[in-house]
């Protein structure tokens, strides 16, 4: 039904929702385009930094061309089998990006605490290593939230105060019992984002300590501005995620709320993280550069 309460009004939303959609398309294919061009980007860092805007494109890609459709068209039906699509889509998507997080925290943890190790540790070989792991594991370990919704019994309403097929929202239609579904999404949350997000705040913690006891200040600043764009990016995804959470034990008095930062975490993170590697990353401003012979 578009988003809850405020369905006159809904149709203003979708202009800053399709400009920060045109921005992830844009600014992410951007950066893919200049690593894959630019030679000097071909290392551990900046091949993670490419996988990140692939998921960012297809996190953005399953969710808004069908919000959009709502708002602008008023295309509010889908079929059960595309639901449940979308609903494995957008679960594997952002366990996806958990995990390059994790993925891009280790790599900067071994080149900052470990650098003579690294060349030797950090290889093409970790990378592919790692990224088909991360596939593995988030495209297994998500296939039994469609299956669990799937093998629900719906026989009352067909309608849920949403943009697109929240788990929850899909689940809450069902006549029998949830609680295995409830149970299960709640497992994924903490067994898969939970634990990237206790790693990944280590190896910072790690990080930091390591920089802190360098004895050059020069050496210091680089580390720390290196780490910077990734930690600012992590911070926000992580609270973003924990914040959903607490707000969707509101949401039967105010379901406008988590509705709308459902939303806005699977379009914002997609636009923002190509934008602040673009400005705080001085080797991909030099890649643009050349690429684009600016």
């Amino acid at each position: 039904l578009g988003f809850p309460g405020i369905h006159e009004f809904q149709i203003w939303l979708s202009l800053p929702m399709a400009l920060l959609y045109i921005v992830a398309l844009g600014a992410n294919l951007l950066i893919l385009i200049t690593i894959y061009l630019e030679p000097t980007l071909h290392q551990p860092m900046y091949q993670f930094l490419g996988i990140l805007a692939a998921v960012d494109i297809g996190l953005a890609t399953t969710s808004m061309p069908k919000i959009l459709a709502i708002l602008w068209f008023d295309a509010k039906t889908i079929s059960l089998p595309e639901c449940f699509a979308q609903i494995y889509a957008i679960h594997t998507f952002m366990c996806m990006e958990s995990g390059v997080f994790l993925c891009m925290a280790i790599d900067r943890y071994v080149a900052i605490c470990y650098p003579l190790q690294y060349p030797s540790i950090v290889t093409e070989a970790f990378v592919i290593k790692a990224t088909l792991s991360m596939l593995l594991r988030n495209g297994l370990l998500t296939i039994p939230v469609p299956v669990l919704a799937a093998q629900r019994q719906y026989c009352s309403r067909n309608e849920i105060d949403h943009c697109l097929c929240s788990n929850l929202g899909v689940i809450s239609l069902a006549c029998d019992d949830i609680t295995v579904n409830r149970f299960y999404q709640l497992a994924l949350a903490w067994l898969v984002v939970g634990s990237d997000m206790i790693l990944v705040y280590a190896s910072y913690a790690l990080i930091i300590r390591s920089v802190l006891r360098l004895n050059s200040t020069e050496a210091a600043s680089k580390a720390l501005s290196t780490c910077s764009s990734h930690l600012i990016l992590i911070m926000f995804y992580y609270t973003a995620i924990v914040i959903l959470s607490v707000t969707h034990l509101a949401g039967r008095r105010v379901p406008l709320i988590p509705v709308l930062l459902n939303v806005m975490h699977i379009v914002i993170p997609p636009s923002l993280n190509p934008v602040v590697y673009a400005l705080r990353t001085q080797e991909l401003k030099v890649g643009f550069r050349k690429v684009f012979s600016l």
